[in-house]
C-alpha cells in the first residue's frame, strides 16, 4: 500500500469540528466497492455511483439540513468513477480544490490503483465487460481509463494500489487508515448457559464449567443461583477455581483485541453447567466484572436461570 498522505492541519481544535468528506475512486476492479463497505462497517455515511458534478450541491444542502431533518453524517464516504455521466478529471480535480478551501469541510481524496494482469485477472474471473473496450481486449479499456484516470491519481491524497490485496486485506488497511478514534465499539455478550438444554447456536468462545465442584448437592445451596455470595464462595473454594478464571480471563484479553482489529462487529462468549443455574452463571458474572475492569463493556446474559426443568436435570446428572 502506498499513501501520500497530506500534511496534518495546524489547528487539531479547528480540525475536529469539520465535517470529514473521503473520495474514494480510481481504476474499476481495484476495489472501491469493497473500500466502500469497509468504511460502513466503520460507521462512516457512504454513497457510491455519486454523480460528483453534483457534489457542492449536495454538501450545500447538508448544511441546511437540520431545518429539513436530513443532515449528512459527520464522515461521509462517496464514491464515483470513469463511468459516471460526463465524468471529467479536471473538473473533479478543480472542483476538489475549491471544496477545500472550505473552512467546514475536511476532503481527501482516495485512489484505488491496481496493476494491469491483476485487472484482467479480476475481470475474466467476474466476467464483467470493461465499458471502455467495446469490441477490443479487456486490457485496451483497462489501458484507455488509466490515461483518463491518470491526473485525478496525481492529485489524490492517498493512493493505494490492491494489486497484492484480497477483499480482506484492503478491508482491513481501510480499517487501519480511516477508523474514527472512537470506532464503533466491538459488541461484546457473555452468556450462562446449561448443556443439557444444548448449546448456544452462535458463540465464539464456549467453556465448559463442569469440572467445578457443583454447589447443586448442597441442599442449603440448591435453590439458590450463581448471582448470589453463598455460590460464589463455594465454587471459589474449588482448587482448580483460580488458576482456570486467570486463564480463561488472560486468553479473552489477549484474543478479543484481535477479533476488533480484524473487524469483528460481535464478540460471543458462553460458559456452560448442567443445569445453568450455578457454576456457569457466577463464571459469567465474574467474567463480565474482569472485562468491565479492562476497559470492555459486555452485556450478560444467563439463557436457563429461570429455567424450571434447572433442578431436574441437575438431579440427574451424573456428575
Amino acid at each position: 500500500m502506498t499513501l501520500h498522505a497530506p500534511p496534518p492541519p495546524a489547528d487539531e481544535a479547528a480540525n475536529s469540528q469539520r465535517q470529514r468528506i473521503l473520495l474514494v475512486t480510481g481504476v474499476l476492479g481495484a476495489g472501491k466497492t469493497t473500500a466502500l463497505r469497509a468504511l460502513e462497517d466503520l460507521g462512516w455515511e457512504t454513497i457510491d455511483n455519486f454523480p460528483i458534478r453534483l457534489l457542492e450541491r449536495l454538501l450545500d444542502r447538508g448544511e441546511e439540513a437540520p431545518k429539513s431533518g436530513r443532515e449528512l453524517s459527520e464522515n461521509v464516504a462517496i464514491g464515483f468513477d470513469s463511468r459516471t455521466r460526463g465524468f471529467d478529471p479536471k473538473a473533479v480535480v478543480e472542483l476538489v480544490k475549491r471544496l477545500s478551501q472550505r473552512e467546514d469541510l475536511e476532503l481527501t481524496t482516495l485512489f484505488l490503483d491496481c496493476d494491469g494482469p491483476e485487472l484482467e485477472r479480476r475481470y475474466n474471473e467476474t466476467r464483467r465487460r470493461h465499458h471502455l473496450a467495446a469490441d477490443m481486449p479487456v486490457s485496451a479499456g483497462i489501458a484507455a481509463e488509466r490515461e483518463v484516470m491518470e491526473s485525478l491519481r496525481r492529485w489524490a491524497d492517498l493512493v493505494v494500489n490492491t494489486t497484492r490485496f484480497s477483499a480482506n486485506a484492503l478491508q482491513q488497511a481501510m480499517r487501519e487508515q480511516f477508523a474514527p478514534e472512537a470506532g464503533p465499539a466491538l459488541t461484546l455478550t457473555i452468556t450462562s448457559f446449561g448443556f443439557a438444554k444444548g448449546m448456544p447456536p452462535v458463540a465464539d468462545f464456549v467453556f465448559d464449567m463442569r469440572f467445578l465442584d457443583n454447589p447443586h448437592w448442597d441442599k442449603v445451596l440448591r435453590p439458590m443461583t450463581g448471582k448470589e455470595a453463598p455460590i460464589g464462595e463455594f465454587i471459589r473454594r474449588d482448587p482448580a477455581f483460580d488458576e482456570a478464571f486467570s486463564r480463561i480471563r488472560d486468553l479473552l484479553l489477549q484474543l478479543i483485541p484481535r477479533f476488533a482489529s480484524q473487524g469483528k462487529a460481535y464478540v460471543h462468549i458462553a460458559f456452560g453447567c448442567t443445569g445453568g443455574r450455578h457454576r456457569s452463571v457466577f463464571m459469567a458474572e465474574q467474567m463480565g466484572a474482569a472485562l468491565r475492569a479492562s476497559g470492555f463493556s459486555p452485556t450478560i446474559l444467563h439463557r436457563n436461570l429461570g429455567s424450571r426443568a434447572a433442578d431436574l436435570v441437575e438431579r440427574g446428572a451424573a456428575q
